[in-house]
């Protein structure tokens, strides 16, 4: 992100309404690559096909903030490689990453991982310290430490259904494996934060306390998030496009300012639910309007999204979720000169 994007960004997170209202998107693997024009693969493993990729959109679409920018990832391999997970990686499909933990006996005996050298960390984090003086050259900085969260890393270690079976049978266990990723999770983001010095904000993706309740979100989700975010950085940013419900009124508490959501979710109601503290992201139908959508379907669509509002503050005007596959340039083009006419 430029100067000038950050110090918007953080406007909207002080309340001001801006005019235009700013657009931003959360971009990486499942859409950059093939819209830049080439294999998922070939961007994971390629310095300057990665870097070419990142700055072909912002040079495409100037006016968007693209969140958290210049992304170092593998999809959702990063974190549960640290730990062990065996990991696939198709030529031109979105990564995945295989459970470890076939029973909850293991949690015994598991260790935090290394930061500095376990899974794939080292590379992702290489990735960013190599191409900062090129991403810095064009007036861009690296603002956020990224993670996947406990939840969500915790489901890939174990399986999903055997996880969330797992907190009902046998939960003390769970508050384990939790406490240990939560942990190797705060000395991830310490590690990113001391190695580019430019970062001042935590985007954590978890949409796995959206399969939950809100007593389970209040006893397994909550307190492990509120630990992560426990940190003195201006942007404290969720990413949690499934259901909302259980977990939504608790933001603030935990200390979250920005939130991307799924798009079945009324921003009226979720600036309510928050008290107006946090920033909305959101929220336009990313698989039926931004990618199947014509453009003009998409222009009444960010004009009822905007039409709709009690008040435009606190919102930045985005997708329900990341960028989806398949969306085109003039797709997103116009999305942006939608927001820019309202």
């Amino acid at each position: 992100m430029t100067d000038h994007q950050w110090n918007q960004l953080l406007k909207v997170l002080k309340g001001e309404v801006l005019t235009p209202m700013p657009v931003g998107f959360i971009i990486d693997s499942p859409w950059l690559p093939n819209w830049a024009g080439i294999k998922i693969l070939d961007y994971f493993s390629n310095d300057d096909l990665w870097f070419n990729a990142n700055k072909k959109a912002i040079d495409t679409f100037p006016t968007c903030m693209f969140l958290p920018g210049f992304w170092s990832e593998l999809g959702m391999c990063t974190e549960p490689s640290a730990f062990g997970a065996p990991c696939r990686f198709p030529e031109n499909e979105f990564p995945h990453a295989f459970p470890c933990i076939p029973n909850v006996e293991m949690i015994d005996s598991l260790q935090k991982p290394r930061t500095e050298s376990d899974g794939l960390l080292s590379f992702v984090l290489n990735r960013l310290r190599l191409n900062r003086p090129r991403i810095e050259a064009m007036g861009h900085s690296i603002r956020f430490s990224v993670s996947r969260g406990p939840l969500n890393i915790a489901a890939h270690l174990m399986g999903t259904t055997e996880f969330l079976m797992a907190m009902m049978t046998d939960p003390d266990r769970i508050h384990k494996l939790l406490d240990i990723i939560t942990d190797f999770l705060i000395d991830w983001h310490d590690l990113q934060m001391k190695t580019i010095n430019t970062i001042d904000g935590i985007l954590i993706l978890d949409d796995l306390i959206g399969f939950i309740g809100t007593d389970q979100f209040m006893e397994f989700g909550m307190p492990y998030l509120k630990a992560l975010y426990d940190r003195n950085v201006a942007v404290k940013f969720l990413h949690n496009d499934a259901q909302w419900q259980s977990s939504v009124e608790f933001l603030p508490e935990i200390g979250v300012n920005l939130f991307n959501m799924a798009f079945d979710a009324s921003l009226n109601e979720l600036k309510q639910l928050t008290k107006n503290k946090v920033a909305m992201l959101g929220n336009i139908p990313p698989r039926d309007v931004m990618a199947k959508g014509t453009t003009d379907h998409i222009k009444d669509a960010v004009t009822g999204l905007v039409t709709s509002l009690s008040d435009r503050s606190n919102v930045i005007l985005s997708c329900g979720g990341g960028m989806p596959p398949e969306v085109t340039t003039q797709q997103i083009q116009a999305f942006v000169e939608a927001a820019g006419s309202i």
